[in-house]
């Protein structure tokens, strides 16, 4: 909904009381950009204030991408906060240096570089709030980008009208203002404003959103901000209700537990699965310390949320170990579920239970399966330093051939194996009668399987003709069960 000139700075006024953004005698340090959004905002911040008590700061940090230009928009900042009594805080930030030393995108760099001389600004004048000029248009390209890009239900929420930074509250007192409207405004009241030449560049995403892609489809909807808009209203109320019941199913089925969190089992699964997923999620943000992807759900997010829910929901293996990134585990012991911190950095995994070995994990060096298996990954100096074959207690991979993640299992009924040497399959129950393996073994042998579910090695029954060393092979993933461990599971 768009509002005449005159009504603008009431709309702003009720939005700004109906969501408490802003409380009388508060300090509010608005940045101000120099384009006619937050030349808007300081504007009318200013005809409230003194009605409501408030104390004005604005402050500019010049990012020094555009030269000259940049050098104006900072003198008519400073100028125009001037001639309002305004006090301003102006900064100068290299970002071309910064970029260079962080290897961050300009969009980035410039959103890190600008929060930290904002928060600043307000450290040094007692601050309580942050007021940015983001509006209505930017709320409807967030929500499409965001899409665009992939994204769940939270990233369909677009900007929060509030978020805390340490003492400091951000507020968005225009996020339901459409451009237009800004640009009104100013022209109304006189305002002096730049235009930013880089806002024309398709080279950065939202511009592409903003130029081509919803003029695109405004065509098939006139009203696609507004529908957008609504669509981050609906999203934000239903993430908050989906977020509170997954904090109170974290304080009803989780515990701590041996320096991790553990649950039941039945207990999860028993949940809806969208709140499954939160709760995976909210797990993993608590025990691995994982920020909160409030903005985007990437598909390697995605896929690791969706790897510990079907863990989870599987019926074929009852106990299994995943291998999560930075150091965690998952594991699955029946209807016990515990994910925490790995006790080495090498992969230590129970012995006497299923494990899965990640690519990352293995080249920081290995894996050790309880007392049983042990895994080194290591360069290959010397061509004739391992056999391509295996013997019954070491066998050795191409390690960039395998297909990840391997699994470490025991045998399943109607186990095949594709021997070395043997053109063809071969049933695993005929591979141990061949070689003797005594029946009560045969439950035990540990069985090292790839992601795409071929058998690769069988310690003291054979190796598969997959992963073979090869002439080019650089890397190699040495497998060896220790001698006394084969003995005790051949004659225990």
């Amino acid at each position: 909904m768009q509002h005449p000139e005159a009504e603008l700075v009431f709309a702003v006024e009720r939005f700004i009381g109906e969501r408490q953004l802003l409380l009388p005698n508060d300090t509010i340090v608005t940045a101000v950009s120099g384009g006619p959004d937050s030349t808007a905002l300081l504007h009318v911040l200013h005809r409230l204030a003194p009605r409501y008590g408030w104390k004005l700061i604005a402050a500019h940090l010049n990012h020094q991408f555009r030269g000259a230009e940049s050098e104006a928009e900072a003198e008519l900042v400073a100028s125009f906060a001037s001639s309002l009594g305004v006090p301003c805080e102006t900064g100068v930030a290299d970002l071309p240096a910064w970029i260079r030393e962080t290897g961050l995108n300009a969009q980035a760099a410039a959103r890190d570089r600008r929060y930290a001389f904002l928060t600043e600004v307000a450290a040094k004048h007692g601050a309580e709030r942050l007021a940015l000029a983001h509006h209505a248009d930017d709320q409807a390209e967030t929500v499409l980008m965001r899409l665009v890009r992939g994204t769940g239900p939270s990233g369909l929420t677009g900007m929060p009208l509030t978020r805390r930074i340490g003492n400091l509250e951000l507020v968005r007192p225009l996020l339901r203002i459409y451009k237009e409207e800004l640009m009104g405004y100013c022209h109304e009241h006189s305002l002096p404003f730049a235009e930013d030449s880089s806002n024309r560049s398709r080279k950065y995403t939202r511009n592409r959103i903003r130029l081509d892609a919803m003029p695109a489809l405004a065509g098939l909807n006139p009203q696609l901000p507004d529908a957008l808009n609504r669509l981050a209203d609906l999203m934000r109320e239903e993430d908050d209700f989906l977020r509170q019941e997954a904090e109170r199913a974290r304080a009803a089925l989780v515990t701590r537990e041996d320096g991790g969190v553990a649950f039941s089992r039945n207990a999860f699964l028993a949940l809806h699965v969208a709140l499954q997923r939160r709760l995976i999620k909210l797990i993993l943000n608590y025990v691995c310390g994982e920020p909160e992807l409030a903005d985007t759900a990437d598909v390697s997010d995605y896929n690791r949320i969706e790897r510990i829910r079907e863990a989870l929901a599987g019926e074929r293996t009852p106990t299994l170990t995943i291998d999560l990134h930075g150091g965690f585990v998952f594991r699955r012991g029946y209807d016990r579920v515990w994910i925490g911190r790995r006790a080495a950095c090498v992969g230590i995994v129970e012995g006497s239970e299923p494990a899965w070995l990640e690519r990352d994990w293995l080249e920081r060096g290995g894996f050790q399966w309880g007392d049983v298996l042990q895994g080194t990954v290591t360069a290959r100096t010397n061509r004739d330093e391992a056999s391509k074959d295996s013997s019954a207690t070491e066998a050795f991979f191409d390690f960039d051939r395998l297909v990840f993640p391997l699994q470490i299992r025991f045998r399943r009924d109607g186990d095949r194996m594709d021997p070395l040497g043997l053109n063809g399959s071969k049933k695993v129950k005929d591979m141990f009668i061949n070689k003797k393996i005594p029946l009560q073994a045969r439950d035990r042998l540990p069985i090292l399987e790839d992601a795409e579910g071929r058998i690769l090695w069988i310690p003291g029954v054979g190796r598969s003709r997959h992963a073979l060393l090869m002439d080019d092979t650089s890397r190699l993933l040495a497998v060896r069960i220790a001698p006394e461990a084969w003995k005790r599971l051949v004659s225990g």
